[in-house]
């Protein structure tokens, strides 16, 4: 079984994937798939003798394409469970039968290749939704920067791997291309954020302060490495970010105020062309790294998700809240919440902060025997519904089914289909009311009948 922790009430499921979503407030049911781990959780203990022993290397993903892993890994240092899952794609002993020293290393016996993925169900009452962030890819959309082909241009995800003590060169900042320390780094910020020509309208909020820390690390790391930041503007509007972005500055990073226009390699240099526009002039920076601050994206499987659930996204895909100001942890579907970048980009004082809300909000969603509804929610005249549909389709919030009722004509009786509304999932818009073509369905406080004679009183 794939749960890596279990409470009385609690159970916690990893490497799964939500396959259907029923149900309503404070009774949803949950379609998960776990995906088969070829690890059994419960033999296992993680000493991780089996991923010293693989011989199959890859790409590790959590390093950023920069370090390899084994086929049988943990996904990352702090994983829960921490213990490892075998990569099927790139197994030998899965793919062609071949290998299999993981299971002869095994000092329990965990490891078991005929692993298969399993299909439960959960009946759960609320539902969080934090399903992080992606960086956008801007190797497409980028050409000037070399769009990908540089190995030396890399992101701030990236250099967050290279300078962390855990990555791909202990914490040593070195080139990936050929291992060198580098004299001298340059970072963009802005790279694909705040440009609706080719990126993203929006600000991603969090690169200009990861970028300071960057700069001071590279500092602290390598005291003569010489530090340029181009920036269009710094923002920092949190609790000390002002004064951290200064202590940057007097680390010894320069920061010069205008876009970067192109990148390109020059024997074992990356020249770095862009303008200062606090002076009026161009400016031109040899470089041996150079790192760029991408857009926040949301996750690539974000839509999806938010369309097997039920609530709505932006044009963006980042998850819409019910209210900008007054709930801003809340969507317009009933016992669903959202917490950290799933909503939009933030860094982790924001994310934290709206975490604990969520969970709080889900404490005391469920801490209630009964729940105050929202009266001004739809309702079917069964009479003049004629079962079209049309209704079921347009409901964002999956309210509206189709069911089928018998009634008895002149002796006979006759089955027929009408629509349904659920009243814990409705949540009043209104969008069936106007593409019901019978005026089968209308609005509790806003039926056609009251609204023309709120008109003709008002016309009095």
């Amino acid at each position: 079984m794939s749960a890596a922790a279990q409470h009385p009430n609690i159970t916690l499921y990893t490497l799964a994937q939500v396959e259907k979503v029923e149900g309503y407030i404070g009774n949803f049911e949950v379609t998960i798939r776990l995906k088969a781990r070829y690890v059994d959780m419960k033999k296992c203990t993680g000493c991780g003798i089996c991923e010293t022993k693989c011989p199959t290397k890859v790409v590790s993903e959590f390093d950023q394409g920069l370090g390899k892993r084994p086929a049988i890994y943990k996904p990352f240092p702090q994983a829960v469970p921490n213990k490892p899952v075998i990569d099927a794609a790139n197994c030998r002993k899965l793919k062609e039968g071949k290998c299999g020293v993981c299971a002869k290393v095994c000092p329990t016996g965990a490891i078991n290749y005929e692993d298969q993925d399993q299909i439960i169900t959960e009946k759960v009452g609320a539902i969080v939704m934090a399903t992080g962030f992606d960086l956008i890819d801007w190797t497409k959309y980028y050409g000037e920067y070399g769009g990908g082909k540089y190995p030396d241009v890399i992101t701030g995800l990236q250099f967050e791997r290279l300078v962390n003590a855990s990555g791909p060169t202990g914490g040593k900042i070195k080139r990936p291309s050929d291992g060198k320390v580098p004299e001298t780094v340059v970072f963009i910020k802005c790279v694909s954020s705040r440009d609706d020509t080719k990126g993203k309208a929006y600000c991603s909020r969090a690169c200009c302060m990861y970028t300071a820390k960057h700069a001071i690390q590279v500092k602290e790391k390598l005291p003569n490495c010489d530090v340029y930041v181009f920036y269009m503007d710094v923002r920092t509007p949190g609790k000390a970010y002002d004064e951290f972005f200064e202590r940057a500055k007097k680390a010894g990073a320069k920061y010069i105020r205008g876009r970067v226009s192109k990148i390109y390699q020059q024997g074992d240099k990356y020249i770095v062309k862009g303008e200062d526009t606090l002076v009026g002039q161009n400016v031109q920076v040899e470089a041996d790294l150079v790192v760029l601050a991408n857009a926040m994206v949301p996750d690539r499987d974000a839509i999806k998700t938010a369309q097997i659930v039920g609530f709505s996204y932006d044009k963006d895909g980042f998850y819409t809240e019910a209210h900008p100001k007054l709930q801003p942890v809340e969507t317009n579907t009933g016992g669903v919440f959202l917490a950290g970048c799933c909503q939009g980009p933030k860094d982790i004082p924001d994310t934290v902060a709206q975490a604990s809300a969520a969970a709080a909000k889900v404490i005391m969603l469920l801490s209630k025997d009964e729940l105050i509804a929202n009266p001004m929610i739809a309702f079917v005249n069964t009479e003049l519904c004629s079962g079209c549909g049309l209704c079921t389709k347009i409901c964002p919030y999956r309210a509206i089914t189709l069911e089928t009722i018998t009634e008895r004509v002149h002796g006979h009786e006759i089955k027929r289909d009408v629509a349904s509304v659920n009243s814990g999932l409705c949540q009043g818009c209104g969008a069936c009311t106007a593409e019901c073509r019978s005026g089968a369905i209308n609005l509790k406080g806003f039926t056609n009948s009251q609204i023309l004679a709120e008109v003709e009183a008002a016309c009095r």
